[in-house]
């Protein structure tokens, strides 16, 4: 059983994301080595405000198992209905195998994270990006995709899409003359790699427009090098790529670098989710030593429209929660986190994509935990102090890396792996004792439909719900 902790902290590094070792020439670059996680802030691809997006859900999934660690995560954007199945079937399938190969029988398994970034969202243009890294598969397990939407056309598109079919033996001479020569590349099989059609489009999709117009292609492990020198990229300027687009990514590349501030993809209804406007009446003056207190705690959020839900149930019972969000999906919802922390509720950090936090480095922690924390910040004033390492996996170099206190818990409904209401209340309701932590996901609608049965019998049975924080300042 695991049971929540206050451990001090040593540095607060400043943030840090995953790098490759590169080298750039004035028409052109080409790096190798890993790219696990989003793009770094220095990348000089433009950044994409998802809160901007009207109607977007982020789809998210994940296992608490440690013996099969996984979190997935994309987008769903209303009127690109085509791109978000493509997507789903992507990850549905490596979801798939990853949980009947490495993880069948229970064997201890490497950790699948899929993680999504927006590339380009604007006029009728959606681009973006799913990162993958699969600690099963052999080396580094890192692999990146990009998906293309035509709102103008109302279809999908694939990278190479991006590019007209007439002009793509100027295309193909141009990547391969920048990648002859670079350490590792194999030269000699280059041109049977580009030639081969088949296979080309699974080769070429990963390609992505730079804010200044350049297209930025990137060639995964193993796929024109020799596995061990890792990924590489390449990069051809604005004036060697513009003649060689085709009129979708001529579109693409005009939306990438003067967005027009609005996307509209030519659905006939966008969604808009109501943002509950509770708020909390003041501190709560509940003394843990006096009467039973309970932490309830949701993961892996905020998720939309199942926050909102939850923050209605939390209403009605004047009940308070602490929140551990991931950052990618803090800032798709910064309206949602607002309204965790105007009803009361406690925000804490979760990560920014959740990851297993033991395997990273200490630089990469820092920067997991910065991004998200600086996201909290931004949507709510008010920086957290508390956080849950994925999957509790915890060690003295994550605890080293950031002054955040971990927190892990000690009532495990296991409710990502069953998704049924009635048997997550009656696992809180059996197992919950005084001033425990109780782990639960508000990404999952039957969690939250859970609550409710929860909260009126355990309040008939003394309770007070209470923050982590007030929990631990009360004891």
């Amino acid at each position: 059983m695991r049971t929540h902790t206050l451990v001090p902290s040593l540095l607060l590094l400043g943030a840090l994301s995953f790098t490759a070792a590169c080298s750039s020439g004035s028409s052109g670059s080409a790096s190798a080595g890993a790219r696990p996680g989003p793009t770094p802030a220095s990348s000089s691809v433009r950044g994409v405000d998802p809160s901007k997006i009207k109607g977007l859900e982020i789809v998210n999934d994940s296992s608490e198992r440690r013996s099969c660690p996984f979190a997935t995560s994309y987008p769903d954007v209303p009127g690109a209905e085509a791109m978000t199945a493509a997507m789903k079937k992507d990850v549905e399938a490596r979801l798939a195998g990853f949980r009947s190969g490495p993880c069948e029988g229970g064997a201890a398994a490497g950790e699948l994270n899929i993680s999504h970034e927006f590339l380009v969202a604007s006029g009728d243009v959606l681009g973006v990006r799913l990162t993958t890294r699969d600690g099963s598969a052999a080396g580094s397990g890192l692999s990146s995709r990009t998906y293309w939407y035509d709102g103008k056309a109302g279809a999908s598109r694939t990278a190479l899409g991006l590019v007209a079919d007439g002009s793509r033996a100027a295309f193909l001479g141009a990547l391969k003359e920048r990648l002859k020569g670079r350490e590792g590349v194999d030269t000699a099989g280059l041109d049977a790699t580009f030639s081969d059609t088949a296979s080309l489009a699974a080769v070429l999709d990963d390609m992505a427009f730079t804010a200044d117009g350049g297209l930025r292609v990137t060639f995964d492990r193993g796929e024109v090098g020799v596995p061990p020198a890792g990924a590489y990229t390449v990069t051809l300027d604005k004036d060697t790529v513009t003649p060689w687009l085709s009129a979708f990514g001529e579109r693409a590349q005009r939306q990438t670098v003067s967005p027009s501030g609005s996307l509209d993809l030519g659905a006939t209804h966008i969604p808009t989710p109501a943002v509950p406007t509770h708020t909390a009446s003041g501190d709560d003056d509940t003394d843990c030593k006096k009467v039973k207190c309970l932490a309830l705690t949701f993961d892996d959020g905020p998720a939309a429209p199942e926050t909102a839900t939850l923050l209605t149930h939390l209403a009605q019972y004047r009940a308070r929660a602490t929140f551990f969000t991931v950052g990618q999906n803090v800032v798709a919802h910064p309206d949602l986190v607002r309204a965790e922390a105007r009803a009361g509720h406690e925000v804490g950090n979760h990560s920014w994509n959740h990851p297993d936090l033991t395997k990273l480095t200490a630089d990469q922690v820092t920067s997991q935990l910065n991004r998200t924390s600086a996201a909290i910040k931004a949507a709510t004033g008010k920086a957290p102090t508390l956080f849950r390492p994925p999957y509790g996996a915890v060690n003295a170099q994550v605890k080293a890396a950031t002054a955040l206190s971990p927190v892990l818990w000690d009532v495990d409904t296991e409710d990502w792996k069953y998704r049924d209401a009635d048997k997550v209340a009656r696992t809180v309701i059996a197992k919950a004792q005084r001033n425990n932590v109780v782990l639960m996901h508000d990404i999952h609608p039957t969690s939250v439909a859970a609550v409710p049965r929860i909260l009126r019998t355990l309040t008939a049975h003394g309770y007070r719900f209470v923050t982590v924080s007030h929990l631990r300042a009360t004891l």
